[in-house]
């Protein structure tokens, strides 16, 4: 679900002292705890130019994935890419929050309190599969389906290595209809660092026979994110959604 086309923004990062890092951006808004929160809009991507390729052909490929390989994928995927050991810079994803920005309501938040396992859900409208740690289920009311603008803030600690170039990929799809793909740079993050960021989503409107559909099909929609690190994919999780909150 693509955005206007921005340079990149850098993440913001926190060290030991909690000190703020990072350049100047228009896209910056105070935190309630201190600091600044950056917002990244997705980079244009025409996936439709990528070659296409399949989920066993990328498997095939081994640790060797890169950004243009996934985005060549037409269908979600059955399995995980890679393993949870190929994230060698121990990125920690601690919070995750998604509002509605023209109203400014949360629509869903999950935390992982300190020095705890798997991520737990603060809200009735998620449900993490901890077992694994990259599975989350969202429902949400058909209301959801007619918003133009969500952001999704995302609070996130590295290990002793600094990342550069860390990007997320992230594609969602209706029983087997790609509906859009996002595309995000997080930038530099510092080693040791705490990091938050909001993504702004774009969604496109959709029909409303489309529309009927997914609310009528839960869980039939599904999405995988996929995160490198120079262009070498690291992490990959899966979601799926359910839109008949409430009927």
């Amino acid at each position: 679900m693509n955005g206007s086309r921005n340079k990149p923004l850098q993440t913001v990062s926190k060290g030991p002292t909690d000190a703020d890092t990072g350049t100047e951006s228009n896209h910056r808004d105070r935190k309630s705890g201190g600091g600044m929160l950056k917002k990244l809009k997705s980079r244009r991507s025409q996936t439709e130019k990528w070659p296409v390729v399949t989920e066993d052909e990328l498997r095939a490929l081994g640790r060797d994935i890169t950004p243009d390989h996934v985005l060549g994928l037409r269908a979600v995927t059955e399995d995980y890419l890679c393993r949870p050991e190929d994230n060698i810079y121990n990125i920690d994803f601690t919070r995750f929050k998604i509002r509605d920005l023209e109203t400014g309501t949360v629509l869903f938040e999950i935390a992982k309190p300190p020095n705890s396992g798997p991520m737990e859900s603060e809200e009735e409208g998620g449900d993490s599969d901890t077992s694994a740690g990259r599975f989350v289920r969202y429902q949400f009311t058909p209301a959801f389906l007619k918003l133009r603008t969500v952001g999704a803030t995302v609070e996130f600690t590295v290990g002793d290595r600094p990342i550069n170039s860390f990007r997320m990929i992230e594609r969602h799809y209706f029983q087997g209809r790609l509906l859009k793909n996002f595309d995000f740079d997080f930038g530099f993050c510092i080693p040791n660092s705490r990091n938050t960021c909001e993504h702004i989503y774009e969604f496109p409107q959709l029909p409303d026979d489309l529309i009927r559909q997914m609310v009528a099909h839960p869980y039939e929609t599904r999405s995988d994110s996929f995160y490198f690190v120079d262009n070498k994919l690291i992490m990959h999780n899966k979601a799926d959604y359910a839109y008949n909150g409430g009927l």
